[in-house]
């Protein structure tokens, strides 16, 4: 008994020296080569686990036709127990998009997003154990998405306009729900001379009885006139409250009734 203990208390100490030995070795190499990832890994996991596993599916164009607004989506739906997710681009001046938690809502979210330059755009979900997968790839872009001015700006018309909310939202054949949002908002990096750092920060969807279904931080490389996707839980019938808030401490509120039936047809 005494040289089994023993034995296995060597063998927790040696398994919690090696864990030890590589949070010290850093991230897994990149298979992007990015000058930037071990910097953001760090930064965004710290000793954490992490590795790269293709189910994490993150879908963009090939080029950025609009450097300012650019689609990307993240959907890690294969991957079970996911509590966590982050949408970012190496080489952006604002890295992190959003930080998105699917509390009770499928691992997806879908945006658009602002590019500087050709830039690694990638997908990170950390499960319930704390570990992280990452996913994505190379994007080319002309660049100058986070410095140039937002159009509502150089039209001028942002500020009659600003809150504004549209959404809809359609139960899914599998289950869930499929909820579209945009906002009227500027969305200002701060990189464009003499207009400051102005965006939405914080975004929650709730059910009917108060109980949030999904949440997220956001930054100012999200495009402007921001839009997301997400698939919350709930019934078709029910009402979705969103309500939001600005780096200005504007506070925004709509309510979306999910459809009875998809608008679309069954495959």
């Amino acid at each position: 008994m005494i040289a089994r203990t023993s034995l296995s208390a060597a063998l927790l100490l040696s398994l919690m020296v090696a864990s030890t030995d590589q949070a010290r070795a850093g991230p897994p190499a990149d298979p992007l080569g990015s000058p930037m990832w071990t910097a953001h890994a760090r930064t965004l996991f710290g000793d954490d686990p992490v590795r790269f596993d293709r189910r994490v599916k993150v879908d963009f164009p090939p080029i950025a036709e609009d450097q300012r607004v650019f689609p990307v989506s993240i959907d890690a739906r294969a991957v079970p127990g996911v509590a966590r997710m982050i949408l970012f681009a190496d080489l952006n001046p604002i890295p992190v998009a959003i930080d998105y938690r699917p509390e009770r809502a499928a691992a997806y979210l879908a945006t658009r997003i602002k590019l500087d330059q050709r830039t690694p755009v990638r997908g990170a979900v950390q499960l319930a154990d704390g570990q992280w997968l990452v996913s994505g790839g190379w994007i080319d872009a002309t660049g100058g998405g986070c410095s140039a001015p937002p159009a509502s700006r150089v039209k001028g018309d942002w500020a009659q306009h600003l809150g504004e909310i549209r959404g809809e939202a359609w139960p899914l054949a599998g289950g869930g729900n499929r909820l579209r949002l945009s906002f009227r908002h500027p969305m200002d990096t701060g990189l464009v001379a003499n207009i400051p750092t102005y965006h939405l920060e914080t975004l929650a969807v709730k059910d009917a009885a108060g109980a949030t279904l999904a949440s997220m931080e956001i930054w100012a490389s999200v495009a402007e006139d921001p839009a997301f996707t997400i698939l919350p839980l709930a019934a078709p019938g029910d009402t979705l409250t969103v309500e939001a808030r600005d780096t200005n401490g504007r506070d925004y509120r709509a309510e979306v009734a999910v459809a009875k039936q998809s608008p679309m047809p069954p495959r």
